[in-house]
C-alpha cells in the first residue's frame, strides 16, 4: 500500500515501476549519505530508468523497557492486553528523538541531495507521529516536493485484527518542511529560570571539582654532555 501510494505521488500517470530497497546514496565526493529505504523507479518501454523518487518509512523510537512488558503480555494475551504496568521504564514513544535526531538528519543529507536533483521524496509515518510534528506550510499536489503519507491502524471486528489504513496525505515544499522541523520555537524564559532556581534550592548542582592529590609539578629534564657538539643538551 505504501509503495503504491508513493508511486502515485512520484508518477501521476501511473507508468511501469519497480521498487528497490536500501539504495546507497553518495554525495559529490563519493562519500555515503546513507541508504534510502525504498527507491521507486519508473521504467520506459525498453526497461530503462525514466524517473525515480525516494520513499522513507519513519517509525518511532521507544524509550523505556519494552521487552519485559511484551514478555508479560505474551504469557496470556487474552488477559494481559489491559494489564497495568509500573510507571518506571514503561515503554512509550519518543517522538522528539524520532523527528529531530532521525527524520531531520535524513531530510538534510539524503533529502538535500534528492531535492538538488529535482527529485521528490515521500515520507511514510503513522498518524500519531505526524500530529507531534510542528505544523508545516502545505501546498497543492502540483507544487509538492515532499508527500507525507500518513497511516493508522483500524480494528476490524470481522477478523479481530488491526488493518493498515491510509489517512489524507499532506504536501509540502522541501525547504519549508526542513526549516519547520529543525527550528525550535522558544518558550518562556521565565519557565527555564524557575527550573534553574528549583534545582539550586534542592541542592541538585554540580559540586566543585576535588583538588588533585598530586601537586602539578614538572621535573626538569636531565641534561647530558654532547661530545660532538661540545655542549650540554636535554636528554629527550
Amino acid at each position: 500500500m505504501i509503495v503504491s501510494d508513493a508511486a502515485g505521488f512520484f508518477f501521476p500517470e501511473a507508468g511501469r515501476y519497480v521498487a528497490l530497497t536500501e539504495a546507497r546514496l553518495n554525495d559529490n565526493r563519493g562519500k555515503s549519505a546513507g541508504n534510502i529505504d525504498i527507491v521507486i523507479v519508473e521504467l520506459d518501454e525498453a526497461g530503462k530508468v525514466r524517473d525515480f523518487g525516494a520513499l522513507e518509512v519513519q517509525a518511532v523510537y521507544i524509550s523505556g523497557n519494552v521487552s519485559k512488558a511484551f514478555k508479560k503480555y505474551m504469557e496470556d494475551p487474552a488477559t494481559n492486553y489491559e494489564m497495568e504496568w509500573p510507571a518506571k521504564n514503561y515503554p512509550k514513544p519518543d517522538y522528539l528523538s524520532s523527528s529531530r535526531k532521525r527524520l531531520a538528519p535524513q531530510l538534510i543529507y539524503k533529502g538535500g541531495i534528492l531535492n538538488g536533483w529535482g527529485k521528490k521524496t515521500a515520507v511514510a509515518v503513522h498518524r500519531a507521529f505526524f500530529t507531534q510534528l510542528p505544523a508545516m506550510p502545505e501546498v497543492d499536489l502540483s507544487e509538492a516536493e515532499i508527500a507525507w503519507l500518513i497511516y493508522d491502524l483500524k480494528y476490524d471486528e470481522a477478523t479481530g485484527r488491526y488493518q493498515l489504513e491510509r489517512c489524507h496525505p499532506k504536501y509540502t515544499r522541501f525547504s519549508d518542511a526542513l526549516a519547520t522541523i529543525t527550528t525550535p520555537q522558544p518558550g518562556d524564559i521565565r519557565d527555564f529560570e524557575k527550573y534553574l532556581s528549583d534545582r539550586i534550592s534542592k541542592g541538585r548542582i554540580m559540586g566543585a571539582p576535588s583538588p588533585a592529590e598530586l601537586a602539578p609539578e614538572v621535573e626538569p629534564m636531565p641534561e647530558v654532555f654532547d661530545e660532538s657538539a661540545g655542549e650540554l643538551k636535554n636528554n629527550r
